[in-house]
């Protein structure tokens, strides 16, 4: 319930602080036009994660996660897409079986149309799409269209804020039991912090809500990364998925992942 308010106060201090950010822009903000040339073709920038966990003796368990980021940002277009997957198995001592732990998919698409190359305002359509058998929900798919701003605070930090309305479909799992599709309308907030510490560390902070009519789901992650050399880096990453309402009251509402991963880039 914690997450959830921390969450909500976020969106809030975003849309409430949208106006105050524009009247200080002029002041100590960056135009976009520094972020990028916005004359040369810009090729798309991606990395791939990948997270191993074995252990053996008392407990048998597997833990495999992966995640592949890409981003392109030219001219008057910004697109970002992402695929995340975890699973993770434990073997019964006494039956020698192993069963899932934990399976989710998850993946998100988004393309911003800016005003101008130098702009900081666009308009975005974002798309997601998830799959969490231990979540009470068969999938979960969001489709939002809104506003987006990136303001650039320093050369070495800057944030997307967003916000914009959508339309959310699930279908729900009620004690083994899967249920009709539902569908809700939504409001989107989304905020995403980027800090270059230094030449060879990054800070990345993000958090998002839909809020709809019965459910608000929301998704956080921190994430601290430290390169090993020019491709490859070893990263730390806190994350927090959180629905409102189940209808399963067996599921826990807040699901929590704390991963190191090696990030390839290329």
């Amino acid at each position: 319930m914690e997450f959830k308010k921390t969450l909500s106060t976020l969106a809030v201090l975003v849309c409430l602080g949208m106006p105050a950010a524009y009247a200080q822009a002029s002041i100590f903000m960056y135009d976009d036009a520094n972020d990028l040339d916005t004359e040369e073709k810009q090729d798309w920038d991606a990395s791939a994660e990948l997270g191993l966990l074995f252990t053996s003796g008392n407990t048998e368990t597997e833990t495999f996660k992966t995640k592949l980021n890409a981003a392109r940002d030219y001219q008057n277009w910004r697109h970002k897409g992402m695929i995340d997957y975890y699973r993770s198995e434990q073997e019964d001592q006494d039956t020698g079986e192993s069963f899932v732990t934990g399976d989710r998919l998850f993946i998100s698409a988004q393309s911003n149309y800016k005003f101008s190359p130098e702009s900081r305002s666009s308009v975005f359509v974002f798309g997601s799409y998830e799959e969490d058998k231990f979540s009470g929900y068969e999938y979960q798919g969001t489709v939002a269209v809104g506003y987006g701003a990136r303001y650039r605070y320093s050369q070495s930090l800057f944030a997307d804020y967003e916000i914009g309305p959508g339309f959310s479909v699930n279908k729900p799992i009620v004690n083994g039991t899967i249920q009709e599709q539902e569908t809700s309308a939504i409001l989107r907030l989304a905020g995403n912090l980027v800090w270059d510490i230094s030449k060879t560390s990054k800070f990345n902070a993000l958090a998002s809500t839909e809020i709809g009519e019965e459910n608000t789901k929301s998704r956080a992650e921190l994430s601290v990364s430290a390169n090993v050399n020019s491709s490859l880096a070893l990263k730390f990453s806190v994350a927090a998925n959180h629905n409102s309402y189940l209808e399963d009251a067996s599921k826990e509402k807040l699901d929590t992942e704390t991963a190191v991963t090696l990030v390839y880039s290329f």
